[in-house]
């Protein structure tokens, strides 16, 4: 008789460990509160170790079930999970280049985006041997400004790539129309912001595809990972090429011959018959997932219509009470972009001129006083030493990305803050105020 435990033991002692552990309290004024973080539990930890009993590792059983709820939860008819944000970023640009598509992007095309964000959104640009052309961007939502849009338009212009900031969704109507009458492709990058909405659709479902980031800091986790989703049969196939080595199969780890006539191909120079599995049709990576991850994030997933909720109210919660403390005199809020619901990544703030404070002493002040802060990603990316020998053009001037630079940061509205530790917050915002104002 085996006295080995059962799978159904391994995890109810799992889920017991987990509910366990010891919570810290917070301490005000001793506890940091960071501005970004993960809310995890036991059925996170469940899933994750019933992934690993399997031994299975790459992708399988928990990857196939994540893609297909994913795909659900953004409106999409594919959801591609990879290794990063980042990664997505990279794996739906490159998709764009193939020869398999009618006009792919090619080499010294032209991309609209915007130089204050992330720079993971424009290298794939960079990457890819194209030109990004950088348009300036709306302080009130720190999205692309889209009157600038007819300004950085030529006759190379092939595509638009750009983020939802902070989970705030940039106005999808006129950027859609815009790539709608000038034939372009159209990426958004929706890393900061799953759940979100415009004129009552989800994010992601208005471009060609769209990324997702599953970083710690993100809306759900799984350590590391991201996706890619789109509506397109066709280039979902492309995608799993480029993320798959770059191979043309589209057999799932374990599977053989799902075309049927694995040794009936004849494609480039290869002889008639040459295994269908080792014929390649793209310069590809390998930037897929394991199972145990995607067990994690089917996991998480299950959780983020409630995340997002508590994203939203924090939020509110922290605007509400810099408006009733006059805080608003010294710091410009974000505002939602019209005809739509964001799903906060945080608060983003920016000083006002008038206020006095810098955002150098501001920031410091916060950060002594255990109020975690971040600015807003690059600034400005043809400022950064990364960007010095980059083949970019301007279009229209980047004065507001410049105060982004200069004056802006955000602080955090993840769900793992409670009511209590918000208010310390905007206490410490006022108490900065009465003291750097002295």
């Amino acid at each position: 008789m085996s006295i080995a435990p059962t799978r159904e033991a391994i995890l109810a002692a799992v889920r017991a460990f987990q509910a366990a552990k010891v919570q810290r309290e917070f301490v005000p004024g001793e506890s940091y509160l960071p501005p970004s973080g993960k809310v995890m539990d036991a059925d996170d930890a469940a899933s994750l170790v019933d992934a690993s009993l399997d031994m299975w590792l790459t992708a399988g059983r928990f990857h196939r079930k994540f893609q297909r709820e994913l795909a659900e939860f953004c409106g999409l008819r594919a959801a591609l999970p990879t290794v990063s944000g980042s990664a997505a970023n990279l794996l739906a640009f490159t998709a764009l280049t193939s020869p398999k598509l009618e006009r792919p992007i090619a080499p010294g095309s032209e991309v609209i985006t915007v130089a204050a964000g992330f720079p993971t959104t424009v290298n794939p640009i960079v990457q890819n041997g194209c030109v990004p052309v950088f348009v300036d961007v709306d302080l009130a939502t720190h999205n692309i400004d889209v009157n600038k849009l007819e300004q950085a338009l030529s006759e190379k212009t092939r595509a638009v790539m750009v983020a939802h900031t902070l989970g705030n969704p940039f106005d999808l109507g006129t950027v859609s129309a815009f790539c709608e009458q000038h034939e372009l492709l159209l990426i958004e990058d929706c890393c900061d912001a799953l759940g979100a909405k415009y004129e009552g659709r989800p994010v992601g479902s208005f471009g060609t595809c769209a990324t997702l980031s599953f970083y710690p800091a993100h809306h759900i986790t799984m350590g590391e990972g991201g996706a890619v989703l789109t509506n397109s049969p066709k280039l979902h196939k492309i995608l799993e090429s480029f993320r798959d080595w770059g191979r043309d199969c589209w057999c799932e780890p374990g599977k053989d011959n799902t075309c049927g006539i694995r040794f009936g191909h004849q494609l480039g120079d290869l002889p008639l018959g040459y295994d269908h599995k080792y014929i390649y049709s793209h310069l590809g990576y390998n930037l897929k997932i394991t199972d145990m991850q995607a067990a994690v994030g089917s996991s998480q997933l299950a959780k983020a219509r409630s995340f997002i909720q508590t994203r939203v109210r924090n939020h509110d919660y922290l605007v509400a009470g810099f408006k009733k403390a006059g805080l608003d005199e010294h710091f410009l809020l974000t505002e939602a972009t019209p005809k739509s619901e964001p799903s906060w990544f945080g608060l983003a703030l920016s000083l006002r001129a008038s206020s006095g404070l810098t955002r150098r002493e501001v920031v410091r002040y916060l950060e002594q006083h255990k109020v975690g802060t971040r600015l807003m990603f690059a600034g400005n990316l043809t400022k950064q030493p990364a960007y010095a020998g980059v083949n970019y053009r301007v279009a229209g001037g980047l004065e507001v990305t410049d105060t982004v630079m200069n004056q802006s940061f955000w602080v955090g509205c993840w769900p793992g803050l409670s009511e209590p530790m918000l208010d310390y917050m905007l206490g410490t915002f006022e108490q900065m105020i009465r003291e750097l104002q002295r």
